[in-house]
């Protein structure tokens, strides 16, 4: 018997032409499940002068709304004004399953809970791990509780990051899918040449903020320079905590040895990461991390913070792990220097093509659509109870915003019982798996 066809509605504040984990997974998940057959949209806020309606390859269709990132290129939360625009877009490309992305997202969030308040199944993706002490987490746990109150699955990209969501949340662990991300192996291969070992370079790409660990780069960097004479780095990435890595490079004098590249596209890190021998990661906080496995699908030797689910990623055979000190962080570049003449590359990359695949993803994330369409429709009396567990004073203020929402929307549904009255629906043009000589390069 074929699997059932969904109408899929992707939402994040985080797609390209931004670059990062979340924007790879939804645009590589997205192009898995059009050829598995299945209509996929995307929604995103605008980004600079690219609004409205764009395509991308096998045509998977990207409306950009015209909402402005105002911190961390997240939108400003507004709860209700996103209301007509989602509703637009699901009642036009009769979206049959809303998967949002991010807890940091806002938009994510809106549109999960005006799906909710039309009566649509959803599902949220979880990429992060957050802590439970401090401010920013704390409110970003009540957020994400209240989206998670009312949802009919979710999925995490790792068995810690599900434990950390459903700790943060109060879900049901029996909601909670283990759906690992993946990489394009067909991009990411080694170089055709093995690299000399005579110079060792050491590649970093990543944000350069605190999160990612990049004060603890400045305090590594020169300690290994100083260790190891033939050891030299490209550093990749750009944000807040550049200026630190600047300075470290002059006050240590070593220009001819820290490169910086600053923001590096995603077409052009592969031919960063081939002109190296390591790869390092010293985030302080990561569910998964897609840039490990881009590495060492190019054949790099990984050393790696021991934080979130990087442990779970990759074999013990390409990876060193470190504790996020400065110390052990040298340490375990030692034992990395002195395992690459056993390291091959091309085995690596062949070892990678097993492992990880987004083809699997989609073909996982297929199975949690059906279980969220397969689950119960219950009405807005029925749902109320869900919020009011998310604590004294948040459920009653979370009922409260719900029923508002509820009011919102319910015009529409008296004046329209059919959701498409009033709207022209949009035709699927040929067969949704097929693709289309037309781009969109984002």
């Amino acid at each position: 018997m074929d699997r059932q066809k969904h109408r899929i509605l992707m939402v994040s504040d985080f797609f390209f032409p931004n670059f990062g984990g979340v924007e790879s997974h939804i645009y590589y998940l997205s192009q898995c499940l059009l050829k598995l057959g299945h209509k996929v949209v995307v929604m995103t806020h605008a980004y600079g002068n690219r609004s409205g309606v764009r395509y991308a390859t096998n045509d998977l269709k990207v409306y950009y709304v015209p909402w402005r990132p105002f911190l961390m290129r997240n939108t400003l939360p507004t709860l209700f004004l996103t209301f007509p625009v989602v509703r637009t877009i699901i009642i036009r490309e009769r979206i049959s399953v809303v998967h949002g992305h991010q807890a940091f997202s806002t938009l994510c969030h809106e549109a999960l809970m005006h799906a909710r308040t039309m009566g649509y199944k959803v599902v949220f993706t979880d990429h992060s791990l957050y802590g439970f002490a401090d401010a920013g987490s704390i409110h970003m746990n009540k957020v994400l509780q209240f989206t998670l109150a009312d949802i009919d699955q979710a999925i995490c990209v790792s068995h810690t990051s599900k434990e950390n969501t459903v700790l943060r949340s109060g879900i049901s662990p029996e909601k909670v899918f283990m759906v690992p991300n993946a990489v394009d192996t067909a991009m990411f291969t080694p170089s055709p040449e093995r690299l000399s070992c005579d110079e060792i370079v050491i590649v970093v790409i990543s944000r350069l903020v605190y999160r990612k660990g990049a004060d603890l780069l400045v305090e590594v960097i020169p300690e290994v320079c100083r260790l190891f004479p033939k050891v030299r780095f490209i550093v990749g990435g750009d944000g807040p905590k550049r200026v630190r890595l600047e300075e470290m490079r002059e006050k240590f004098s070593l220009q001819d040895r820290v490169e910086m590249l600053g923001a590096v596209p995603h077409a052009q890190v592969r031919s960063v990461l081939i002109s190296g021998h390591i790869f390092l990661n010293s985030s302080l906080t990561e569910a998964f991390c897609i840039a490990i496995l881009e590495a060492a699908s190019c054949g790099l030797l990984t050393v790696s913070t021991r934080v979130g689910g990087v442990p779970e990623v990759l074999p013990d055979d390409m990876i060193v792990l470190a504790e996020p000190a400065p110390e052990d962080m040298v340490r375990a570049v030692k034992k990395a220097i002195d395992m690459l003449p056993g390291i091959n590359p091309q085995v690596m990359h062949l070892q990678m093509k097993k492992l990880y695949s987004w083809d699997d993803v989609a073909k996982r994330t297929e199975i949690v659509y059906d279980r969220a369409v397969q689950s119960l429709t219950t009405n807005l009396l029925d749902r109320l109870p869900r919020y009011l567990t998310c604590g004294a004073w948040a459920g009653k203020l979370f009922c409260l915003v719900m029923i508002v929402n509820y009011l919102l929307w319910n015009p529409y549904a008296i004046f329209y019982p059919q959701p498409s009255e009033g709207f022209e629906e949009v035709p699927d043009i040929g067969p949704l798996h097929a693709p289309s000589d037309s781009r969109d390069d984002l």
